[in-house]
């Protein structure tokens, strides 16, 4: 079975920097696109960066090239360096990953993702 797990949240002060890690496994590296969600309380999900199999790449624009998604294949991780760290950026992140065999028509955070990950709390304190 696939399985996804989400770690590396944690409690920043605005300006800080956190790198979350989704950790892979029963998926073939390398294939399918990959991508971070987030959830704040009363808020809708929110796609924040998608990453295709040959490193195309998808940002929502709130982050404002403030994150970076990569992928590192030979450990099946996938991550998302968070930057200049705003309250507004507070929220459950989770990871996703289609399934493997979909070519994604480039990074996209419309496609389906069919695995998810537990989500791991990022708190940015003002």
């Amino acid at each position: 079975d696939v399985q996804l797990v989400a770690s590396g949240g944690g409690l920043v002060e605005a300006g800080g920097s956190l790198r979350l890690s989704c950790a892979a496994s029963g998926y073939t590296a390398g294939y399918g696109c990959k991508a971070w969600f987030r959830q704040a309380p009363g808020k809708e999900r929110e796609g924040v960066a998608a990453i295709d199999s040959v490193l195309r790449k998808k940002y929502t624009d709130p982050i404002k090239g403030r994150f970076t998604i990569s992928r590192d294949n030979a450990k099946n991780i996938l991550y998302l360096q968070m930057n200049s760290l705003e309250p507004e950026d507070t929220a459950m992140y989770f990871c996703a990953a289609t399934a493997v065999t979909s070519s994604c028509r480039g990074a996209s955070l419309t496609e389906t993702y069919l695995y998810w990950g537990q989500g791991t709390q990022v708190t940015v304190s003002s």
